[in-house]
């Protein structure tokens, strides 16, 4: 057999982003990465279209948008808000189905599920069906950050660990071991203990330096539920630090008439936008940054070494932000502000704590996951 007979390792990767950008970002990172090994690689997503996101270096399957329906997660709408009938969900499931049978996949990874989008069920489980039929099978693998949303309902985790042990060969828990275990926020961890292998923190490469410079960063992840950080950031901006240059970047899914209006209040050191794609070069060149405490942002405030304060996101019963906020505060890495009650005189005592005190030195947390990811998955399958 000649190198010209051996086809690239054919992986499909479904990702499904309902209210940030997270998810889409960091699955998007190890797509990359998988392509820059050789792979041959099909990105499903189902969420609202992100410029950049995935790269153009992938095969993209696009299947009709939704949306949270609220900030906790609670339902599923379509684009324009309006709440999707099952002439729509069997819409998206065929449409999901067809393109797997299309990409005849060597390697199947699906991201957050059995953990988080129990949502999408209605089109996840048929997949699992149709990777068990398929000839060759191919392999499984759940594809999750470091940090889980905690369940509070009964029988949610041991239907994880069910659905688990039932159907997936592996979990990628793309985190540090050394930073924050699984166990920390998944207590039937001892059950799938066999199936679980860290990748480390899916980060990006150390940015170039920036080609604009900004004092002060900051960021509300997609913009969904962002506004009142936007909005007191805004406010500290008239009153601490006025020499300094301040960036706003407000999302992409900030409502046009939140942007207007805050666009409308900005003092004269403030430059308000949507989204920058050369944000990890802004952190490089910034002295501080105030954020929440997003997965990715997290990954580029580490590798860029920026001074942060952190405003997790805490709506609907949401966990996972704070942890990773109060771990990273432990580790003397940002300061941890609270999303309820957050007021622009706590904002500015913290902006003025930030840069009183020296850069973080650099973590000692593993950043290396896209790339470590990729290996993974083409060693085993």
């Amino acid at each position: 057999m000649t190198s010209a007979d051996i086809r690239p390792l054919r992986i499909f990767f479904y990702v499904q982003h309902l209210l940030g950008i997270g998810h889409l970002a960091r699955a998007s990172r190890i797509a990359s990465a998988m392509t820059a090994d050789g792979c041959q690689v099909t990105v499903v997503t189902g969420g609202i279209p992100v410029s950049g996101f995935p790269g153009s270096d992938v095969t993209s399957v696009t299947l009709p948008a939704v949306v949270a329906s609220s900030s906790g997660f609670s339902g599923l709408a379509d684009q324009s808000g309006n709440p999707v009938d099952e002439a729509f969900l069997t819409q998206r499931r065929e449409r999901l189905l067809e393109a797997f049978r299309h990409a005849a996949p060597d390697v199947v990874v699906i991201e957050a599920f059995p953990f988080g989008r129990r949502q999408m069920r209605f089109e996840l489980l048929p997949l699992l069906d149709a990777v068990a039929k398929a000839d060759p099978k191919p392999r499984l693998y759940s594809s999750v950050r470091d940090i889980l949303q905690q369940q509070k309902k009964p029988g949610r985790d041991e239907e994880t660990v069910g659905l688990l042990r039932d159907h997936f060969d592996g979990v990628l828990v793309h985190g540090d071991p050394h930073f924050i275990r699984l166990e920390e926020t998944f207590p039937l961890t001892g059950s799938i203990a066999d199936k679980i292998v860290y990748t480390g923190l899916v980060a990006p490469a150390l940015p170039p330096e920036p080609v604009e410079t900004f004092d002060i960063v900051v960021s509300a992840g997609g913009g969904a539920v962002g506004r009142d950080l936007i909005r007191a950031s805004l406010e500290a901006a008239s009153r601490v630090a006025t020499s300094h240059r301040w960036l706003l970047v407000t999302g992409p899914n900030l409502p046009e008439q939140d942007f207007a209006d805050l666009t409308k209040d900005a003092p004269g050191n403030v430059e308000i936008v949507r989204f920058r794609k050369d944000f990890p070069s802004l952190l490089r060149g910034a002295e501080l940054s105030i954020s929440q405490a997003g997965y990715n942002t997290v990954g580029d405030l580490l590798v860029t070494g920026c001074r942060a304060i952190l405003v997790p996101f805490t709506a609907g019963g949401e966990t996972e932000q704070s942890v990773r906020a109060e771990r990273l505060e432990k580790l003397g890495l940002a300061q941890a502000l609270p999303e309820a009650g957050l007021t622009t005189d706590l904002l500015v005592r913290a902006v003025e704590t930030a840069l009183s005190r020296p850069k973080p030195g650099s973590a000692d947390i593993d950043l290396g996951g896209a790339a470590r990811t990729s290996a993974i998955i083409r060693q085993i399958a």
